[in-house]
């Protein structure tokens, strides 16, 4: 089934269909319009997969997708044209541009953890760029996952777009494949798995990957807000977000202040019976919930540590002053679970940054602006932000990527459309001049060749 959807896909772009913007706009307002007309039924989906809040469908996954078609559709008629460049005397008279053109046919793999917007996020930018695509959701979120193969199956031809279902042997089969580009989401191990994949045929990819993301938060900081909005961006879609703070590194004058307000916060959020509150969703996979009560084994609680297997549900977890070799600081957490860290000087959040990676994220909570110019200037990471936490990637003029394990190449808005186009540089030369000097036999003294770089 999978070399039979690929040859389709391949006889199809070589019929030049995607390269007109007319065809591709056409098919992204279908799209927009079939999410419009379901977007109750992705939201009851991601319900059905892990009890994901209706505000947090809405905002997080279907939301952000109608955004990113809106955006596409407006601009991508002047995101495809060409775009003048200045001319190099030494190739007088000429005219230079860069062409966008399309890759051919592309792999999109997506995730559990959002599983309607970084499915469909990516698959706009492909399509606008004039690709086509087969897009393999995950197998972990099952009513998500039909329901974007239904969606996909009305609005689009198969030759052009397509879903394809199913778990790791139907990923193994895919990569087996020639592919234009592979946009890849999900856990570092299984992002090298598909990165070697990809190499077998030179196949350029994007990978969105993982980090244990630092979040700071100095003497300076105003606590109260800073623990609104931590235990906001920690704690939303249950912990499962990739860009979610993975750690705090507090100093210790202000430690117990910010312990007080999370918890505060997390009660308000949730209520004090936060296993019955409609606002919080549940652990999306049995392996991965296992995997979340080990690391809290042997750990101090400042607040939560409840959990319930039936429904996979583990409550907004702090944990006090973790050892660093233990499981819950040796990968990311992915989970409602927040350890807090103290420090005393600032030499001693080297110690604890530099342990780990290139984060995905890197939070700042300070107002001291040399502080967090310092900080946001040292460490490499995908992206950040300074006073909050998350909302980088809300910003479609923002790339929103990694950097070294957590990830190669960034996307959102224009970003995703450039990353799945390949520019093509162009020169259309004048001929009505020629001018003699490249030619052979190289008559011209040596002593003007090296004259010759100011003409470029």
């Amino acid at each position: 089934m999978v070399k039979h959807l690929v040859a389709a896909q391949n006889e199809f772009f070589a019929t030049q269909k995607t390269k007109e913007v007319t065809y591709r706009k056409y098919y992204l307002k279908k799209l927009q319009q079939e999410i419009l007309d379901q977007e109750d039924a992705i939201c009851n989906a991601l319900y059905a997969d892990f009890k994901k809040p209706k505000f947090e469908s809405l905002a997080t996954e279907t939301q952000l997708v109608l955004a990113e078609l809106k955006h596409a559709i407006k601009n991508i008629r002047s995101w495809s044209e060409p775009n003048s460049v200045g001319a190099s005397l030494s190739n007088f008279p000429s005219k230079d541009w860069i062409q966008p053109e399309p890759y051919g046919k592309v792999l999109i793999i997506s995730p559990w953890n959002y599983p309607f917007m970084l499915a469909i996020a990516p698959l706009v930018g492909a399509l606008a760029a004039g690709n086509t695509a087969i897009l393999k959701p995950s197998e972990f979120s099952p009513h998500t996952s039909k329901m974007i193969a239904q969606i996909i199956q009305k609005v689009f031809p198969p030759e052009y777009v397509t879903v394809v279902e199913g778990g790791v042997e139907v990923s193994a089969q895919l990569l087996k494949e020639k592919w234009e580009y592979i946009f890849f989401t999900g856990s570092t191990r299984v992002g090298k798995i598909v990165y070697q994949s990809a190499a077998e045929h030179l196949t350029p990819v994007t990978l969105e990957l993982s980090g244990k993301n630092p979040c700071i938060v100095d003497e300076t900081a105003s606590i109260k807000l800073a623990a609104k909005r931590i235990a906001w961006g920690k704690f939303i879609n249950a912990g499962q977000t990739c860009i979610a703070p993975d750690y705090i590194l507090v100093h210790k004058n202000i430690k117990d202040s910010l312990v007080d307000h999370l918890k505060q916060n997390i009660t308000q959020f949730y209520g004090k019976e936060m296993e019955t509150s409609e606002s919080f969703a549940r652990i999306a996979t049995t392996k991965h919930y296992q995997e979340l009560k080990v690391m809290l084994e042997g750990q101090t609680l400042l607040f939560g540590g409840s959990f319930t297997d039936e429904e996979q549900y583990i409550s907004p977890t702090l944990v006090d002053e973790p050892q660093l070799d233990s499981p819950i600081m040796n990968g990311e957490i992915f989970g409602p679970i927040l350890p807090i860290i103290s420090y005393e000087e600032e030499d001693e959040l080297h110690e604890y940054i530099s342990k780990y990676p290139n984060p995905l994220a890197f939070y700042v909570f300070s107002s001291n602006k040399k502080f967090q110019k310092r900080l946001m200037g040292q460490y490499s990471f995908g992206g950040g932000a300074i006073n909050d936490v998350v909302v980088h990637i809300s910003n479609k003029d923002l790339p929103f990527g990694g950097v070294g394990q957590s990830g190669i190449g960034g996307y959102h808005g224009k970003h995703t459309f450039d990353l799945f186009s390949h520019h093509k540089s162009i020169i259309k030369r004048g001929t009505w001049l020629d001018v003699p000097l490249r030619y052979a036999p190289y008559n011209i003294s040596l002593k003007w060749v090296k004259k010759i770089k100011h003409l470029f």
